[in-house]
């Protein structure tokens, strides 16, 4: 499958998780096997070749990180929302376009110095991902790009992340 008949298959549903909000979901993308392998391969593309390791950010990065890493060779570190983890190496709270959050990083999984790239389904007002980048640089390893699979332009989370590298493979 073409990619962007791939990304086609994500679907808009309003008024979750609140009113006025636009939820994409990417159910149907992952239902898919030839469209979520479209997106696999094309998530991989955008990874820089000296990457260590992945973060993936609960939940659907979950996936999209153990994919890709499945098809680079790649270890995935699983960046967690709160009370998941017996062992936390670090925690920081943001700001959604619907409220606040916190994420965790699980200790003993990120060494100093490693060179990891992000990986998550939807990139909006840019919380998760900064929250994810100070949590890996906060364990002494270096974020080498962002990859996601949907920008949401108009929620301007890419001036967020100002001088990182972000792949988007869809932006609205």
């Amino acid at each position: 499958m073409e990619l962007p008949k791939a990304l086609d298959l994500i679907a808009d549903v309003p008024d979750f998780p609140e009113p006025g909000v636009l939820f994409r979901d990417l159910s149907p993308l992952f239902a898919d096997a030839a469209g979520f392998k479209a997106v696999t391969d094309a998530l991989a593309a955008t990874v820089d070749p000296d990457v260590d390791l992945l973060a993936g950010v609960e939940a659907r990065g979950f996936l999209l990180a153990a994919a890709v890493g499945y098809a680079r060779g790649l270890g995935v570190a699983l960046i967690r929302k709160p009370g998941k983890l017996p062992r936390v190496a670090g925690r920081v709270g943001y700001t959604l376009e619907y409220g606040t959050a916190t994420v965790e990083l699980p200790e003993g999984v990120v060494e100093p110095g490693q060179r990891v790239a992000i990986l998550d389904d939807v990139l909006a007002t840019g919380g998760t991902v900064a929250a994810t980048c100070k949590l890996l640089e906060d364990a002494k390893a270096q974020v080498s790009g962002i990859s996601v699979v949907m920008e949401l332009g108009a929620l301007g989370g890419r001036s967020v992340l100002e001088g990182r590298r972000v792949e988007a493979l869809r932006v609205c």
